[in-house]
């Protein structure tokens, strides 16, 4: 029989308490959501229902694709300030010339997306602060977007509204939705070679030049991407709002930047997460409306209100972080 001495009992490594840091932080996302959801739950048990996420959860589509149009430029230490209104601009064009002349709705949107890419290549290139490239951007298509539509209009395509007003059977569309973008993201960003060059461009770009690698392509293609996640974005706001309106998308650059950190994402290193991100998009898009309303907190608070969710959330990452170390 061995004897253990007192003042010899095993204490857990710093590894393993290191290991559990990480995975606490790793479902931080999950744990948000899952309290925002108990809280409506307890606030108002008839909004868990079918009916009750696809009400709650109407907008959460085009948030979660702005967000994960943010989270590319940001994988790549970056920031995009005119997100929000590069959805605006995409909903302008997806609510007049997409539907009236197709051909020439197209070909615009694919040309916004080059136009991103050109940017990746500018700020890289010239070495110019990506919050200033972004911030001059966002001027730029919130001025096209007046000029296409000087006037709140349009009518988003049939086979638009058709898409945003799916309902499958028993899972809301929105969640469903949410499932296929995280699923799809993830694949192609965490678990594909290209995916891990795209993030080391942001978590170590001097390994991935002395491997041989493009660091201009890389910042094109995520560019590019951010570019193409923000049509899909504006497309899906007007399938949901049916019209359009210059203005309609300016709020979306902080929801995706929040959306984006409160999924685990950083600033710097190329640290991102697409399933995070998707539950930090869900997260606010519950947060921002539902939960508050469900409180009785007047509109004028609300938006202080969601500050604080994410303040919170943030007060708790770093708590976790301070342990992984």
């Amino acid at each position: 029989m061995t004897v253990i001495a007192p003042g010899t009992l095993p204490k857990s490594s710093p590894r393993g308490n290191a290991a559990r840091a990480r995975l606490l932080r790793g479902l931080l996302p999950a744990l948000s959501l899952a309290l925002v959801l108990m809280a409506i739950a307890w606030l108002n048990p008839r909004a868990i229902s079918y009916f009750g996420f696809n009400l709650m959860l109407n907008l959460a589509i085009p948030i979660a694709l702005a967000t994960i149009a943010q989270m590319f430029v940001i994988a790549g230490n970056e920031l995009d300030l005119s997100i929000g209104t590069f959805v605006g601009f995409v909903g302008c064009v997806s609510a007049t010339w997409l539907r009236d002349a197709p051909l020439v709705g197209i070909a615009v949107l694919l040309g916004s997306i080059g136009v991103y890419a050109l940017l990746g290549a500018l700020i890289h290139l010239r070495n110019l602060p990506s919050i200033v490239v972004t911030l001059g951007m966002s001027f730029v298509w919130q001025g096209l977007a007046i000029l296409i539509l000087p006037k709140p209009g349009g009518k988003a395509p049939d086979w638009l509204l058709a898409v945003m007003s799916f309902k499958p059977p028993y899972i809301p569309f929105p969640i469903l939705a949410a499932l296929l973008i995280a699923a799809v993201v993830h694949f192609g960003l965490m678990r594909t070679s290209y995916g891990v060059i795209l993030r080391g461009s942001g978590g170590n770009a001097a390994a991935l030049r002395r491997a041989g690698w493009s660091l201009l392509r890389t910042k094109i293609a995520l560019f590019a991407l951010t570019g193409l996640f923000g049509v899909l974005s504006g497309m899906a706001l007007i399938g949901i709002t049916t019209s359009a309106d210059a203005n309609i998308g300016n709020g979306y650059t902080l929801l995706s930047i929040a959306g984006v950190i409160l999924g685990g994402g950083e600033f710097v290193g190329g640290r991102v997460s697409p399933i995070g991100a998707v539950l930090g998009a869900l997260t606010l898009a519950l947060a921002a409306s539902p939960l508050l309303t469900f409180m009785h907190i007047p509109p004028d608070w609300q938006v202080a209100a969601n500050g604080a969710i994410l303040i919170i959330v943030l007060a708790a990452r770093v708590l976790i972080s301070r342990r992984e170390r």
